[in-house]
C-alpha cells in the first residue's frame, strides 16, 4: 500500500513569464501550421498558377509559392479560419498534461 509520505515532491508552479513566453510560442507555432495549411489550400485552388502568357518557368513557379505563403500569412493575421486557434487549444491542453 502506498502511503502519501511515499508520493514524490509536488513540482513548483511555473513562473508566469515562463508561462505566458510558452503560450506565445505555441501560438505561433499554430499560426504557422494555419498558414502552411491555407498556403496549400490556394495552391490547390490554383492561385498564383502560372500562366501560358509569359512561359512559365521555374522561377514563376517560385514566384508564385512566395505569393501564396504571404498571402496566407496575411490571412493568419486577419483571423484566418480558426484553424490556429484550435491547434494552439489542443496543444496547450496537451503541453500542460
Amino acid at each position: 500500500m502506498t502511503m502519501i509520505t511515499d508520493l514524490p515532491p509536488p513540482r513548483p508552479a511555473p513562473n508566469l513569464p515562463d508561462f505566458i513566453q510558452a503560450d506565445e510560442k505555441l501560438r505561433d507555432a499554430a499560426q504557422k501550421m494555419e498558414a502552411t495549411f491555407l498556403a496549400e489550400m490556394l495552391k490547390s485552388a490554383g492561385v498564383g498558377k502560372p500562366r501560358d502568357t509569359f512561359g512559365g518557368g521555374a522561377g514563376e513557379e517560385h514566384f508564385a509559392s512566395f505569393l501564396r505563403e504571404a498571402q496566407a500569412q496575411e490571412m493568419v493575421k486577419t483571423g484566418g479560419i480558426g484553424l490556429a486557434e484550435a491547434l494552439f487549444e489542443a496543444m496547450k491542453v496537451r503541453s500542460i498534461a
